[in-house]
């Protein structure tokens, strides 16, 4: 399975309509986490949000993320070893309000598990491609307490929007 997900701040229609439509020739189901976005996939499995720690459970059982260029979801990706194709947002675009997901994805390229598409050329390409292996992450307590904080932020985060 291939778990495509935008975050839950922002809608990011751009990004499921490109893997919405490439959906039908991949070897694996996709699932998708949509958030506020409005477009509704006609081929993949979604859903608006996604609790923690189901989010965490789909991590595990994924071959490779599709996702923004959110931290958070790099982290989780890094913490499961899953491959991840970051597909950042773009000011330009009215999908955030600024450029810090393209600075994010400059400082992240040539990384290993790390791939970054920019547009849905970059995006078919880098699906059809094997996927590189994520770096080995040592046992860090420092950086595994950064993940749960922001585990735990995202959790609040989506406990707060579904309450509201």
């Amino acid at each position: 399975m291939i778990l495509l997900t935008v975050g839950t701040q922002l809608p990011f229609d751009r990004l499921v309509t490109i893997v919405d439509s490439l959906a039908p020739s991949l070897p694996e189901r996709v699932f998708a986490q949509i958030g506020h976005g409005h477009y509704r996939p006609e081929h993949m499995d979604w859903c608006p949000f996604v609790g923690p720690i189901e989010f965490e459970r789909r991590i595990e059982e994924c071959s490779y993320l599709i996702s923004h260029a959110g931290v958070g979801t790099l982290v989780m990706a890094q913490k499961h070893g899953k491959p991840v194709i970051l597909f950042p947002r773009r000011a330009a675009l009215k999908e955030h309000r600024n450029d810090h997901q393209l600075a994010t994805v400059r400082g992240l390229e040539g990384r290993p598990g790390v791939q970054i598409a920019y547009d849905k050329d970059d995006l078919a390409r880098f699906i059809a491609q094997p996927k590189p292996t994520p770096e080995r992450q040592d046992i860090l307590p420092e950086r595994d307490r950064l993940r749960r904080t922001v585990a735990d932020l995202i959790g609040a985060e989506h406990r707060r929007l579904a309450g509201s």
